[in-house]
């Protein structure tokens, strides 16, 4: 290979991460890229990121497809920095068109040998470049594709309007233009986002959008299934009846959904926590009638002006001073040196369910904000997470967290515990309840809390100790000004 030819390899964009898949590519062989281009989104464990490339020239070779899950440390794309004319014939095979002509489901990669990262509390992690299956296949009946036969030529798709801007077709400069959660809604459904007409604003694609143009293609997907099929292929139901019907729009009885990324990260640490913290959850239910009257006020107060005032606001200062009040709580077990690390600051997380699953990004030293920059701090971290912008930096260093059931008209749970995290509180939905208030039984906004923590450093007084302090702290919320 020339020397002007650079390599960029796959970055480690989180601490501790080992693997990353390519979700989009954004150029293609013969493209021109700059200094802090962006060139391909990745997922990683803890966040959908997207990577510039850090140096100019004309792009040779894409070394994986999308969907391919790619070690840290490994190239995946070749670029001529003297500007030089993009790779021959032997450089296509290894970088398909992305919309243009999937490749088929589970076609393997090769995987650099010598190498086995290790996952930062899971130990040596085996082979793990691999070709994963496509999200448009997965509703036919075919199978598995590992065998070495290559597949069928895929005729070009016919140019389509792209985003009000004339024709276009996979792989040219421009991109379609869509909210990352839509890309990932794309990418599940199996939509090619070029295919799609956008009826947002400025042409920007939308959900309906993707949910119309899934809805359309599924006819096309309705394949006869071949005579023999692999073990592990998605099978459909044999006569399409009613019921079948209505459980899934092609007749399938069961739909198999990959864990990967986020949700295979959150399955490992939620199995890690559960089987290695001993978890004790205790509950108590109080009257936040005033805490309610409060929210309602501080809407109206000039300093809260544009920033977004809720009971979670409240929920999370009352800890914040539970917490500062019973310093304990807010620790972590360190196994290797039998030690428990009481942690001088608060790193707030707020468990967040998000279209890529579970995510707990965190507030940095929330306890040192005061009401208002608390507020803009929330109703930041809560935005960036619906439209999935939440970074790794975000997620790391978490010491205590809020999961807020109650949004879903739950009254609590038994949450576990955030790996390396103490304690873990739950906030259940606010209702009107019959109460006996100053002696007599009245209607008031009742709710539950459930606090859960590691009971190796927390025993029951402290834990006990914490909750009622935020109970009191709801029930009489001045305590914020006589406790601070």
């Amino acid at each position: 290979m020339s020397t002007s030819v650079r390599e960029f390899k796959m970055p480690d964009v989180g601490e501790g991460l080992t693997e990353a898949e390519i979700l989009k590519w954004y150029v293609q062989p013969g493209d021109t890229v700059t200094d802090g281009q962006v060139v391909c989104e990745v997922e990683t464990a803890k966040a959908a990121v997207e990577l510039p490339i850090p140096y100019d020239g004309v792009v040779r070779a894409l070394h994986f497809p999308e969907g391919t899950t790619v070690d840290v440390g490994t190239s995946i794309i070749a670029v001529d920095v003297a500007g030089g004319a993009p790779a021959g014939p032997e450089a296509a095979p290894a970088a398909e068109a992305p919309a243009a002509a999937p490749a088929p489901a589970g076609a393997a990669e090769a995987k650099p040998q010598g190498r086995q990262p290790v996952l930062v509390g899971y130990g040596v992690v085996e082979s793990s470049t691999r070709r994963r299956p496509r999200k448009g296949a997965a509703a036919a009946p075919a199978a598995v594709a590992e065998a070495p036969a290559a597949p069928a030529p895929v005729p070009a798709p016919a140019p389509v309007a792209v985003n009000g801007h004339g024709a276009g077709v996979p792989g040219a400069p421009e991109r379609p233009l869509a909210k990352p959660p839509v890309r990932k809604l794309a990418k599940d459904l199996g939509v090619d986002l070029w295919a799609v007409r956008p009826t947002g604003p400025d042409g920007i694609i939308t959900r309906a959008d993707v949910q119309a143009a899934a809805a359309a293609a599924v006819p096309e997907v309705q394949a006869p299934a071949p005579a023999a099929e692999a073990p592990q292929a998605v099978r459909a139901a044999a006569p399409v009846t009613a019921a079948a019907s209505a459980a899934s729009p092609d007749g399938a009885r069961e739909t198999r959904i990959p864990v990967k990324g986020v949700r295979k990260a959150t399955a490992q640490a939620m199995v890690g926590s559960a089987f290695t913290a001993p978890h004790v959850t205790e509950f108590v239910t109080v009257d936040v009638t005033r805490t309610m009257k409060l929210v309602q006020e501080l809407k109206q107060d000039p300093d809260m002006a544009g920033l977004r005032v809720n009971p979670l606001l409240l929920v999370a200062k009352a800890l914040l001073v539970a917490i500062r009040r019973n310093p304990g709580i807010n620790a972590s077990w360190d196994e290797a040196n039998q030690e428990i690390v009481e942690k001088h600051y608060v790193n707030l997380g707020i468990a967040a369910a998000t279209p890529r699953g579970l995510i707990v990004p965190n507030i940095k030293d929330a306890h040192a904000k005061t009401l208002p920059e608390l507020a803009a701090s929330l109703g930041e971290l809560v935005a960036t997470a619906r439209e999935g912008r939440t970074g790794p930096a975000d997620m790391q260093g978490g010491t205590v967290t809020i999961t807020n059931v109650g949004v879903f008209g739950v009254d609590t749970g038994t949450p576990i515990l955030n790996p390396g995290e103490a304690a873990i509180l739950a906030f259940g939905a606010v209702k009107l309840q019959p109460w006996v208030h100053k002696g007599k039984v009245r209607p008031r906004q009742v709710t539950t809390l459930a606090l859960s923590f590691d009971h190796r450093l927390v025993d029951g007084e402290l834990g006990s100790k914490v909750l009622a302090d935020i109970a009191a702290v709801l029930e009489h919320p001045k305590r914020l000004i006589t406790w601070a």
